[in-house]
């Protein structure tokens, strides 16, 4: 047995759940004491893709489709007023220093297991129209040449990608199915040879003049020092007519899911919560973003629960730190937001957020490689989640595939992005 192989067998053995996965959904999870561990626990699901005639098993009123098949590590998703469907293939840029030391070892053998660790393919895939079998009738490459690409968002005719070092704005025709225009950079993000969160989302402001941009911690708990968290951990807020940016929310240990609340029009995102505590915490969360607030990263998490391993510790900020609205589960690794528009779903899916679920390495059980659904009643989470979208992982624990992304299409039918299994899938009413 290789010396990799065997260290991670090492770290499999750790801590098991105490409390149903249940017990951590919600506004007001259970939160038990925690324990640090020197070596993570590690639990892996070897990526496998899906046999053929295989597909994600979706809830008893929907069905599932394989809207585009062949793709390479497709991670997020962005639908133009058209309807054309733009997939990211990316994957992790080259960041030598984030795979030093033992956790940086047991990462990045991890992230080979899993399938996280091919080469990125660096490009926006343009999808078009949907058959009669729910697949899409034509498939280009809209954009190559990136830099670890992900958030996209089309203002006007400017098209903006969130490469993982800096936003780029290109010059978009409608309909076009592919954009040759040059790169016009509008403004660097934090990234370099430590880029430990390197994914970098966007969102255009309902008026069209600003762009909110999340920048995932550089770190599990700061371990590396605040220095290397500068401007992380954080939601940007760049104003598109001079380039200029601005903290606009902070302590999002590594926030990615970005939406407008189709009711208050109110900034919410989903948060990839810290490790190490143990199976039971800490569950990641989704909620509302406000203007200048702190949610606790690093020095502590789902309010005032202080993390002991962050010193020196910092109880000003403590003092000022916003409870999540809805915890997701502990090590989860929600990823992706999606509110229901339309009124094409069965009813129950109709007002809430869809949240992708790409699954957990740092637990025992697994949890997460879901689609999860959250009730909203007048603008606010209310009820239990529902799931969508699961089957992602076969009787021998192994991933088939692995949910990211989430997107509304024109049809207001759910596609979701999965990166294992090489797929973007679509979600529609059952056929009766």
């Amino acid at each position: 047995m290789g010396s990799a192989a065997g260290a991670l067998l090492l770290v499999g053995c750790g801590d098991k759940a105490a409390l149903p996965l249940a017990a951590g959904f919600g506004p007001t999870p259970t939160l038990p004491a925690a324990h640090p561990s020197l070596i993570p626990t590690v639990l892996l699901t070897p990526a496998v893709g899906w046999p053929a005639g295989l597909r994600p098993t979706p809830a008893a009123d929907l069905q599932v489709s394989a809207y585009a098949t062949h793709l390479s590590h497709p991670r997020w998703l962005y639908v133009l007023p058209n309807g054309d469907v733009l997939v990211a293939e990316t994957g992790a840029p080259t960041r030598p220093d984030d795979e030093s030391g033992i956790s940086g070892f047991i990462s990045k053998r991890a992230m080979q297991k899993v399938g996280a660790a091919d080469p990125s393919a660096e490009r926006i895939t343009l999808l078009r129209g949907v058959d009669t079998n729910g697949a899409a009738v034509k498939r280009s490459a809209f954009l190559s040449n990136l830099q670890s690409p992900f958030g996209m968002a089309l203002v006007g005719a400017d098209f903006y990608v969130a490469n993982t070092d800096a936003v780029l704005k290109f010059a978009y025709r409608p309909d076009t199915l592919r954009i040759d225009s040059p790169a016009v950079k509008v403004v660097d993000l934090p990234a370099g040879p430590r880029n430990h969160h390197w994914t970098k989302n966007l969102l255009a402001s309902l008026d069209g003049a600003k762009l909110y941009v999340t920048v995932g911690s550089n770190s599990n708990v700061a371990e590396n020092g605040m220095a290397a968290e500068h401007e992380r951990a954080c939601i940007w807020e760049v104003d598109l007519r001079s380039g200029a940016h601005r903290v606009f929310a902070s302590g999002l240990r590594n926030p990615n899911g970005l939406a407008w609340q189709p009711e208050s029009h109110v900034l919410w995102t989903v948060v990839n919560e810290r490790d190490e505590l143990g199976s039971d915490l800490v569950p990641d969360y989704l909620t509302e973003v406000q203007a200048g607030a702190f949610y606790g990263w690093p020095y502590s998490y789902f309010g005032a629960h202080v993390d002991d391993r962050v010193q020196p510790p910092r109880p000003d900020l403590l003092a000022t730190t916003r409870v999540p609205d809805y915890a997701l589960g502990p090590h989860t690794a929600s990823l992706g937001l999606a509110f229901a528009t339309g009124h094409w779903l069965p009813a129950r899916w109709r007002n809430g957020a869809f949240v992708g679920q790409h699954g957990s390495w740092n637990r025992i059980p697994l949890s997460g490689y879901q689609v999860v659904f959250i009730p909203f009643v007048d603008g606010r989470p209310s009820g239990s989640p529902q799931v969508a979208l699961s089957g992602f992982v076969n009787a021998a624990g192994e991933a088939m595939g692995r949910p990211v992304g989430v997107a509304m299409d024109a049809t207001s039918a759910l596609l979701v992005a999965d990166d294992v299994g090489n797929t973007v899938w679509r979600v529609s009413p059952r056929s009766l």
